[in-house]
């Protein structure tokens, strides 16, 4: 970015497209320093409070993806703007790396919120009870 704020349903694409990339830094570097991370409830990664700072979310989130899926995507189908708030619908799609070898295609919500073209709050909602089958968590 040069400096100014872009439209944060492009600035969120744009962010979407560097993650499937794999281009984590251009998204950590996206992130507030303080940026609020909400995993949805009850699911593999829930801790009952948020993870907090871009480390946090390295850590507790990316990590984990990288080491208990294999080819892990995000398919958004639609962005809806309110404000500096942008909700992506989508899709994950992955294979477990745990013993249960199992495919995941889940649908997924994240809400967004964004200040001064930062990303300060993240919440997912997706369908935890598949998480749990596709990992081998108990149910």
């Amino acid at each position: 970015m040069t400096g100014t704020v872009s439209d944060p349903v492009t600035r969120m694409k744009g962010l979407y497209d560097a993650f499937g990339r794999g281009d984590i830094p251009t998204v950590l570097a996206a992130m507030d320093e303080g940026i609020e991370w909400y995993e949805a409830e009850g699911g593999p990664w829930f801790l009952g409070r948020p993870f907090v700072g871009p480390q946090e979310v390295v850590d507790g989130v990316f990590q984990r993806i990288a080491t208990e899926f294999e080819g892990f995507e995000i398919h958004p189908t639609r962005f809806l703007r309110d404000g500096d708030t942008v909700i992506m619908e989508g899709r994950y799609r992955a294979r477990s790396h745990a013993a249960t070898g199992k495919p995941l295609d889940a649908e997924v919500v994240h809400v967004w919120d964004l200040r001064n073209d930062k990303l300060v709050r993240f919440h997912q909602y997706v369908d935890t009870r598949q998480l749990a089958d596709v990992m081998g968590a108990d149910g």
